[in-house]
């Protein structure tokens, strides 16, 4: 699985580089992204652009990479694709995350 980061303006921003997060990868992810978020910034978002199809697995992934952050620490979701964003729409989780069309615009809302 390609994942980066860059800490840019107080955030911590996480592009996943692979087109599909599914039940294949949903467990290295999951854990990547564990080591990649322990003890970073209040603020980490992830840069979805990269990926067209997310399964009921990758959905649980990032919840599960939501709830490990813990309180008073924040994961914001930028660059979703129309596929992704549908799924997000569908199950309901674009009520439980922040939801930005950019990396820029999410960084910029956790700035100010």
């Amino acid at each position: 699985m390609q994942i980066s980061t860059q800490d840019h303006r107080g955030c911590r921003v996480v592009t996943v580089g692979d087109s599909r997060i599914d039940a294949a990868v949903a467990i290295s992810f999951k854990d990547c992204m564990r080591e990649l978020t322990d003890g970073g910034t209040e603020h980490t978002v992830l840069d979805l652009s990269a990926v067209d199809f997310i399964d009921s697995s990758g959905l649980g992934a990032i919840v599960a990479t939501m709830k490990q952050l813990g309180d008073g620490r924040q994961l914001a979701l930028a660059g979703l694709s129309p596929n992704v964003e549908k799924v997000f729409r569908l199950t309901r989780m674009d009520t439980v995350f922040a939801i930005h069309r950019s990396v820029e615009a999410a960084v910029q809302a956790h700035a100010a």
